[in-house]
């Protein structure tokens, strides 16, 4: 109740925010040499050419550039500068049509002075002083007037919020507590139903658009189902209703502070980390916004980093859905070659290590010269570890190894198959094995420079792809039956996960 109300008030009443903007950001247009020309183009009337033409008079700034910024998902971004001329006067102008949606006035400082909204009819005025911003005058643009009128609004149910929250905290009694928290529900209900009234009445503005992907469905009490209560049906409805009335092919919403932190909230706590919840939930997402000129390209740029080096263990076979779905299928237009190279060769890296699949072939060769095939190990458990002597974690790591399985893992049915990445080091290789007195019973070996130069002849992927092997050490459980199970996993992680599947056995 309260939470909704917070929202709803703060993504759009920001008429007296300060904050700021990256100076990195701006691109001031191309001047004269001469100020003098500079104040002139600043003041120059509009044209028949300009699709974007937004006077503003902002004191006291004289002879100075101001900006115009935008949301960009959870980042702000400047889009266009003007000079002010000596009269606090310029023009933000241009042939091209910014994207519509929440935008703002950035000072010199690169400081957010007040937002505006931008619709499709970019040509308007701006009137407005900096020690009075929440009295500014828009004048030309009906969708800042509704803005205006609900910021206001909003403004002043806001305060009164803030007055009954500190009487809550002062509350002695029960009663008392109860009719508080009655008037704040009552001030929440007032405020929803301005923002349906506007929906209703403007159903095609931009702030209708904009209240409309600010809505999250209330929360339904728990129904009795055949005598039974139906404690899921709560969490069903929320996630069945969570995007009524949003497009995802809307570009405006790009254009907003408070899309993409719902987009985040949603996946979080509606969506089940399994790869099979999680990709349904993007395909139809990204399937919705392939129209969207900036929205598509967006979500998927965003799903994608989301999941190439995904959060939870086995989440990377959602990326690899996204680049047989989408990017197989002729969507790396969007993407600059080396992003392209880079999103092609993870995918070729992640599709012989999936979770559940088996594991790729090994026969690799002993410190005694003979050929030791991981298939041809016979244990409960597998445990593959990809490490370089000389590499600094690893050497912390593989004694960590070597205490865990003889503490443990040993009795537990756990082999190791230990691989020397780097096969010119194998003088240290074997210093390092015996120094730390590593377990004998391990299966310790590497590739032969004759069996890496009869691969590449061959044109066969080597082991760094077919195990995503780009970083040591990298580790890989395995089941009897050489299926993984578990991978990039902390040790201790690890453990849990062989005591989960013998538990389970």
């Amino acid at each position: 109740m309260n939470k909704f109300f917070a929202v709803s008030v703060f993504a759009l009443s920001t008429l007296c925010t300060v904050a700021q903007v990256k100076k990195a950001t701006p691109t001031k247009p191309v001047a004269s040499n001469s100020s003098n020309a500079s104040k002139a183009q600043a003041t120059k009337a509009s044209t028949a050419t300009d699709d974007r033409n937004i006077s503003i008079t902002l004191t006291p700034y004289k002879n100075t550039w101001v900006y115009l910024g935008c949301y960009f998902g959870k980042n702000k971004t400047l889009s266009d500068s003007a000079f002010l001329n000596e009269k606090s006067y310029g023009v933000f102008k241009g042939k091209n049509k910014l994207t519509p949606g929440i935008y703002f006035i950035v000072s010199p400082q690169y400081a957010i002075l007040f937002d505006i909204l931008m619709d499709s009819k970019q040509k308007f005025s701006i009137v407005a002083d900096t020690l009075r911003k929440e009295d500014a005058v828009i004048t030309g643009s009906l969708e800042n007037n509704l803005f205006k009128n609900y910021a206001a609004f909003s403004l002043v149910k806001g305060n009164a919020t803030n007055h009954l929250k500190t009487a809550y905290g002062n509350a002695t009694t029960k009663a008392d507590s109860l009719k508080i928290l009655n008037q704040i529900t009552a001030i929440s209900k007032e405020v929803k139903a301005y923002q349906n009234n506007v929906i209703k009445q403007n159903p095609n503005s931009l702030l209708a658009a904009l209240f409309n992907a600010l809505k999250q469905p209330e929360t339904p009490p728990i129904p009795v189902v055949n005598g039974k209560p139906d404690s899921t049906y709560p969490f069903r409805y929320v996630k069945d209703h969570f995007w009524d009335d949003v497009n995802f092919n809307d570009d405006r919403l790009l254009r907003t502070p408070f899309f993409e932190p719902k987009l985040d909230n949603y996946f979080k706590n509606y969506v089940s980390p399994e790869p099979d919840s999680v990709y349904p939930e993007i395909k139809y997402m990204l399937l919705m916004a392939r129209t969207g000129k900036e929205m598509y390209p967006y979500l998927l740029t965003k799903f994608t980093n989301k999941y190439i080096n995904p959060e939870f263990m086995g989440q990377d076979r959602v990326f690899l859905k996204i680049f047989e779905d989408f990017y197989a299928k002729g969507d790396t237009t969007y993407l600059n070659p080396a992003s392209r190279k880079t999103i092609i060769e993870r995918a070729y890296s992640l599709m012989a290590n999936q979770i559940g699949n088996q594991a790729p072939i090994l026969d690799l060769t002993d410190t005694l010269g003979k050929t030791v095939p991981l298939y041809g190990i016979d244990a409960k458990f597998t445990f593959v570890v990809f490490w370089d002597p000389t590499c600094g974690h690893c050497k912390e790591e593989i004694p960590r190894i070597d205490s865990m399985y003889k503490a443990k893992w040993k009795a537990l049915g756990v082999q190791v198959y230990s691989v020397n990445v780097n096969e010119p080091k194998m003088v240290e290789f074997k210093q390092f094995l015996a120094e730390k007195k590593i377990s004998t019973d391990w299966a310790e070996v590497y590739q032969t420079k004759a069996a890496r130069d009869a691969e590449q002849a061959a044109n066969q992927p080597n082991f760094r792809q077919l195990y995503d092997m780009y970083k040591t050490p990298t580790y890989y459980l395995l089941d009897e039956k050489k299926r993984i199970i578990a991978k990039q996993l902390s040790l201790e992680q690890f453990d849990d996960v062989i005591a989960a599947k013998l538990k389970n056995k």
